[in-house]
């Protein structure tokens, strides 16, 4: 490891740290400080701009878990990590024309009270119930580990202590700088303390800081203060993601340099893999790492298998961008129908600029430390690389550790307001105080913030903060174990009329028993422990592995290890129809462990035979089957079965693109060019037949002033909100922005 730095913030890095974290706070304060309606608290009086909107979901997406924790994942697993802000585009576009229409139809403060009007209150409060544990335990408290972790290291040996004598490593490139006094960066080295372990008393201030800070605000001021307040977040988030990677692919030799070295390894790879063949043996990947700019990893691979993410991952995006309470919630604030889309087109926009600075530059990271001998944990590369790079005493630090706070305030104060409006409309309200003034049910509201801002904090204190595990990847696993029902409520509820109240209940709560089901029966049935099948592979040894990572029948004799390995090999030679064998299975298609995207296609696959089946046998209701995405919308019947049209044609001239860019018939920049022409074309055709067809209740032209189910009034359209011509249709914006989309997809194959 090595040895310990200590940061010098010097006097205008303070002063920049200061200024920007007082700047965002003060704004949230002010825009809150007159939240006298339960819609001014928590919908921001609906009264939000464009770039609000795309500023707070931006914000409330991009935590300290994308700005450390993707660079982290691409340092360690490469640019196939792009897929999960490539794919967002898919789930921000349904958002937009799909799923937010029905909702700022509905008037609606929370989606469950959608599922409400569509299915009963059962479907309501599971989805409160799920949602609640998702935002506080999986999401809120590991965003308080990460961004506690992250001011830690920036502490440097103030928050840092020496392992055990035992566990220490010796960097000598660390050494020898640090014997000769040099200072990398804003770095100074200091040979007295190696810097391995995070102090826990550090820890658990950072913890309680954070959460108080987050609270303060959001406290006080709703939804008004916590979009504004991650509006300048954002602006400080990018401005320090970018910077730390302009510097890294400066010390690197720029982008090209970048590329030519993981072509590089790459090759090494390559041969390595052919001798290793030759010899009847197998590679290190320690050693070989190979390429990592690529987008696509084999069927097989435990993170990021290609079929996993254009399947599993796409369905997950749908869920997080389409049905998810704290990102929805933003665009629920917004002033008009139009606004709305347009900040959910801009935050899309602003989501595309992650792969260039967070991943490739987690990539330019690993050839930088792999260059400086440096063994870095992933969710330390953005701070130990920003330590590494960043110039002393010219303000970049101070605005970097601002933005690094920022991302995680931003998501912090985003899942307490949401948390809160889940509880106080669909728990308290509903259940305990229908008749809540709109005094009581802020009240309510912050109380439910302090609770659940405690709760996270006690839950992050109880987290290793010296674990080499990466978050970013355990979140989306943990999270989506609880999803895949909700999606299928959600999805089939807009679309097929006859589901019925308990179809959506069944699906909702037997989603989650399904997921845990389906990759139990996986693991057992088919698959094998990752050390076990490592062994049989010829990847590792057993003496490679600690004797708490082998299964018991490893830890026993030489010849009952034996006999259990020859057990497994003829387990795998065992025929399977379709694959042909279990060793095909594990080796070519689905790993020895099933990977969570792979285990979202089967659990929603599973849930919609639920969904279908529980809806033929019970009683259909057609009141509640009138609210889908056709009538809620006014439209035709026709007009989405010509979407879907459109899209089957649409997914047909992709696949024959990738076949002919696999077969080097074309290069990746031809197939990414062409299939970003038809997107965008595919968006301009719906923009004329929707001007030649004003009257059939197309979502950009069409008015929102019926009445509601509960007898209110939503808000009439506003003359702005119709587009004056081709070009400033938001559609258009979508296009280009799916058509950017569609040609990263091509591009870094």
């Amino acid at each position: 490891m090595p040895q310990d730095s200590q940061v010098v913030f010097g006097l205008w890095d303070i002063l920049v740290f200061l200024a920007a974290l007082i700047a965002a706070m003060t704004v949230g304060f002010l825009a809150g400080r007159k939240e006298e309606t339960s819609e001014d608290y928590f919908l921001a009086g609906k009264s939000i701009p464009w770039w609000g909107v795309a500023g707070s979901i931006f914000g409330s997406n991009v935590s300290a878990n994308h700005m450390v924790g993707m660079m982290g994942v691409g340092m360690a697993i490469g640019f196939a990590q792009s897929h999960f802000e490539i794919g967002a585009i898919a789930g921000l576009t349904l958002l937009c024309y799909g799923f937010l229409p029905v909702y700022r139809k509905l008037n609606v403060y929370t989606l469950s009270e959608y599922l409400e009007h569509r299915y009963d209150h059962r479907s309501r409060l599971s989805y409160a119930v799920i949602m609640v544990i998702i935002m506080v335990m999986i999401q809120l408290a590991p965003g308080l580990y990460i961004g506690s972790r992250s001011m830690c290291i920036l502490a440097g040996r103030y928050a840092m202590e020496a392992p055990p004598a035992a566990a220490r490593e010796v960097d000598p490139a660390a050494a020898n700088a640090a014997s000769e006094g040099q200072t990398v960066g804003s770095v100074v080295i200091d040979p007295a303390v190696p810097r391995t372990h995070i102090k826990q008393s550090w820890y658990v201030a950072f913890v309680l800081a954070l959460a108080a800070i987050a609270a303060s605000y959001t406290i006080l001021g709703g939804l008004k203060a916590v979009i504004w307040t991650d509006f300048i977040q954002s602006i400080l988030l990018l401005a320090a993601g970018i910077a730390v990677a302009l510097l890294i692919f400066y010390q690197v030799g720029g982008w090209n340099r970048m590329m030519e070295l993981d072509r590089e390894a790459g090759e090494a790879r390559q041969a390595a893999e052919i001798s290793a063949a030759a010899a009847g043996e197998a590679i290190n990947p320690a050693e070989f790492p190979g390429r990592k700019m690529g987008l696509y990893r084999p069927m097989s691979h435990p993170k990021l298998p290609w079929t996993g993410v254009l399947t599993g991952l796409m369905i997950m995006h749908c869920f997080y961008w389409g049905t998810n309470q704290f990102i929805v919630q933003r665009a629920l604030g917004a002033r008009s129908d139009r606004q709305a889309r347009l900040g959910i087109i801009a935050a899309g926009f602003l989501k595309l600029t992650i792969p260039f600075f967070a991943i490739a530059g987690g990539v330019a990271a690993f050839y930088m430390f792999r260059d400086a001998n440096r063994n870095v944990a992933q969710d330390a590369a953005f701070t130990e690389a920003m330590l590494m790079v960043i110039p002393a005493n010219c303000g970049l630090i101070g605005l970097i550790s601002a933005g690094l706070i920022g991302a995680i305030l931003s998501s912090i104060d985003s899942m307490m307001n949401s948390a809160a409006t889940i509880v106080t409309i669909d728990i308290y309200r509903r259940y305990f105080r229908p008749q809540a003034s709109d005094r009581e049910m802020i009240n309510v509201g912050r109380m439910s913030i302090l609770f659940f801002v405690s709760l996270a904090a006690l839950l992050a204190l109880l987290l290793d903060p010296n674990t080499k595990s990466n978050f970013f990847l355990l979140i989306a696993d943990w999270q989506n174990y609880f999803t895949p029902g909700l999606l299928v409520a959600f999805g089939l509820g807009m679309l097929w009329k006859r589901g019925t109240p308990t179809a959506g209940f069944a699906a909702i709560v037997l989603g989650v028993v399904l997921s845990f089901a389906a990759e139990k029966s996986y693991n057992e049935f088919l698959g094998m422990p990752p050390t076990t099948w490592q062994i049989l592979q010829g990847e590792k040894q057993i003496a490679d592995f600690p004797a708490k990572e082998l299964p018991p029948q490893l830890q026993g004799s030489a010849a009952e290890q034996e006999a259990f390995l020859q057990d497994q090999r003829e387990a795998l030679s065992a025929p399977l129809p379709l694959v042909g064998s279990r060793q095909i299975l594990l080796e070519q298609y689905l790993g020895p462990q099933l990977n969570f995207f792979h285990r979202m296609v089967v659990s929603i696959l599973l849930c919609t035979v639920v969904y279908v089946g529980v809806s033929y046998a019970t009683p259909f209701n057609p009141e509640k089957g009138r609210m889908i995405w056709t009538d809620l919308g006014g439209h035709q019947p026709y007009v989405l079965k010509a979407i879907f049209a459109v899209l089957a044609i649409t997914l047909a001239v992709f696949v024959a693109l990738g076949m002919a860019m696999t077969s080097d018939l074309i290069s990746p920049f031809v197939a990414g060019g062409l299939g970003g022409l038809w997107t965008l074309a595919m968006f301009a055709s719906s923009v004329v037949w929707s001007r030649r067809h004003p009257d059939d209740g197309n979502p950009v032209t069409s008015k929102t002033d019926d009445a509601k189910p509960d007898g209110g009034k939503t808000n009439a359209i506003e003359a702005t909100d119709v587009p004056s011509s081709f070009l400033t249709d938001d559609r258009i914006l979508a296009g280009i922005l799916c058509g950017a989309a569609v040609f990263m997809l091509y591009y870094f194959r």
